[in-house]
């Protein structure tokens, strides 16, 4: 598997979607934060999703999710798939973005890069054990990510 890229601009100026569940059902959301790289001997990624996020329910109950990049031009998309919920409405019409089912996960034909990620970790990070400033000015309602690891175990382009 090879897969190039800039490593700290990637998630953060491009963005990306965030995909879980299965054909009989399935949510995505946009991400922004997220790591990749290697752990426990894997390419791996990590991603961190706020349990109020209805994407959440599907990666607490799914073996697979999918992180997949986009063309400049699908930033607006993007930006309404972050900011609507799929629990109020259908996000993916609305979006005009149709889904690709895989043999483990879904992405969208419109991707450019897809990463299929076998989930192995997940934790709820702590605010206790963060600095003041990152609690004030990311977590003043109290609403915690949990961080996602996810082996990469395909890379579709």
């Amino acid at each position: 598997m090879k897969f190039k890229v800039d490593i700290f601009n990637k998630l953060n100026s491009e963005w990306a979607l965030l995909t879980a569940g299965d054909q009989k059902k399935f949510n995505t959301m946009t991400i922004s934060w997220g790591e990749m790289g290697t752990l426990w001997n894997k390419p791996v990624v990590t991603a961190y999703v706020r349990e109020s996020r209805y994407t959440h329910e599907f990666l607490d109950h799914g073996d697979y999710f999918t992180i997949s990049f986009y063309p400049e031009d699908y930033k607006k998309v993007l930006g309404v798939l972050g900011s609507k919920s799929g629990r109020d409405m259908d996000k993916m019409t609305e979006s005009g973005l149709k889904a690709k089912f895989l043999e483990k996960g879904v992405t969208f034909e419109e991707a450019e890069i897809t990463l299929v990620c076998k989930k192995l970790f997940m934790q709820r990070i702590d605010m206790d054990l963060m600095s003041d400033e990152i609690r004030a000015q990311f977590y003043a309602d109290n609403d915690a990510h949990d961080m996602y690891i996810g082996e990469v175990i395909d890379i579709i382009q």
